[in-house]
């Protein structure tokens, strides 16, 4: 058999691994089963990706801005989310970067708040250990308790005036800023609309850019998310790289191929031309399915004794879960509230489970398996040029779940390269090993 001719490979296997992707997501239940927001997502991938993986073939695969940032990262960006302050043990895993969220920095008063100064201090402490540091800039939210709504036309200058303080107080402090953190997910840019999540980026990038110096800047966004990326392709000009976080086999039964991280990083190059940094990614080392019974004695807690009697009274139901829960849903459930609970992201939380299908193939919710999903994925991320650098999410595991409270949840608590208590795990030493030839 005939060898395809090279060019004509190159338009065929994009449009495979499309298809790949396509009969994933529709050859599941579980797509019909998840909450709207995220089917809107999964649809602005199928109109945008095609169109950027098609033409990925024909691009360089590097450029000055990426030779640039490189320069002004000092390498390869080895980073880690959420360290404790053990600086040898954290440089004993090869890691130079500390990607942290920056407390709002002014009280009720317009003083500077003790968190904030002590913040500073504290991200000293990382840079005199020769540990630099990316900035998250603080949320939405963060400015609306402040009394400066984002969402108002008014207070669009005080915006920028508070974006451009951070960048000229953090100087010399800070290597990277991130605006926010993934506002299209609903979580974060509660409660803004993603029109308005967008004007927020907009606004800080704008403020930022002409003072940020040697300070790389820009967003990122939870998975391709291809419709944000694509309403702000014209603030591009302001973004010195463009961020994204990828996590394939911990949240949803879709999607969870390896092959997902070569499409997301290839797409996005193409689309935006811009430096790549993988803000977040990393794989739960524990966490099993729950059993019928399991699950109906969780039920049970919340006063139904089956889902169909608490889909009946779903108000009730949900009236009967732990304060964190409740708020969860009431912040970011869009549609039937039934189905937030039972077929979403939150059904995960609610039983405290990893289902059978949320998993990569041949890599277990176990120590091991988190230890060989990073051996096995960082080749895949280094052979690209653009791809400027990676922070592993995260440092140590957590005693409860940060977004449910729940201390047996797997979701939030089991991310760590380092047990609660401080021991190193497998994933520790094969974090290490990834890095340890990256210039």
């Amino acid at each position: 058999m005939k060898k395809l001719p090279i060019r004509l490979s190159f338009i065929i296997v994009p449009i495979l691994a499309l298809a790949l992707i396509f009969l994933g997501i529709f050859g599941f239940r579980s797509y019909q089963r998840t909450d709207p927001q995220v089917r809107e997502q999964v649809e602005a991938l199928l109109k945008h990706l095609p169109g950027a993986l098609i033409s990925y073939p024909f691009k360089a695969k590097t450029s000055e801005a990426v030779k640039t940032a490189k320069a002004k990262a000092g390498g390869f960006i080895k980073g880690i989310c959420h360290p404790n302050d053990d600086y040898e043990q954290i440089k004993g895993a090869g890691i130079e970067w500390n990607r942290a969220d920056v407390p709002f920095p002014f009280d009720e008063n317009g003083n500077l708040r003790e968190s904030y100064v002590q913040w500073k201090e504290r991200m000293g402490r990382f840079v005199a250990s020769g540990i630099r540091i990316m900035a998250v800039t603080p949320y939405p939210r963060d400015y609306i308790e402040f009394g400066v709504d984002p969402r108002l036309p008014e207070n669009k200058n005080r915006v920028k005036e508070i974006a451009v303080f951070l960048m000229k107080d953090l100087q010399g402090l800070i290597g990277a800023v991130q605006v926010s953190n993934e506002l299209y997910a609903p979580r974060f840019k509660y409660p803004m609309t993603s029109e308005e999540a967008i004007n927020f980026i907009r606004m800080n990038l704008e403020a930022m850019y002409p003072i940020r110096g040697n300070v790389l800047l820009g967003y990122n966004t939870a998975g391709p998310q291809m419709d944000q990326h694509a309403a702000l392709k014209p603030y591009l000009k302001y973004c010195d790289y463009v961020g994204v976080d990828i996590y394939i086999g911990c949240f949803f039964e879709i999607g969870n191929w390896m092959l997902f991280y070569d499409m997301t990083l290839n797409a996005l190059w193409s689309y935006t031309g811009k430096p790549l940094i993988l803000c977040e990614f990393g794989y739960i080392s524990g966490g099993n399915p729950k059993t019928a019974d399991e699950k109906k004695a969780i039920m049970e807690q919340y006063g139904a004794s089956s889902e169909k009697e608490a889909r009946g009274n779903i108000a009730a139901f949900i009236g009967n879960m732990p304060e964190k829960m409740r708020n969860n849903i009431k912040n970011e459930a869009s549609g039937d509230l039934g189905n937030y609970v039972f077929n979403s992201e939150f059904t995960n939380h609610l039983y405290m489970e990893l289902p059978e299908k949320v998993v990569v193939k041949g890599y277990p919710h176990t120590p091991e398996g988190q230890a060989k999903f990073y051996t096995d994925i960082f080749p895949r991320l280094v052979k690209r040029d653009y791809l400027i650098g990676t922070f592993v999410y995260c440092y140590s595991d957590s005693a409860a779940c940060y977004y449910c409270g729940q201390s047996e949840c797997p979701i939030e608590t089991r991310w760590g390269l380092i047990t609660v208590d401080g021991r190193e795990k497998p994933s520790y030493y094969a974090v290490h090993d990834m890095w340890a030839d990256t210039k």
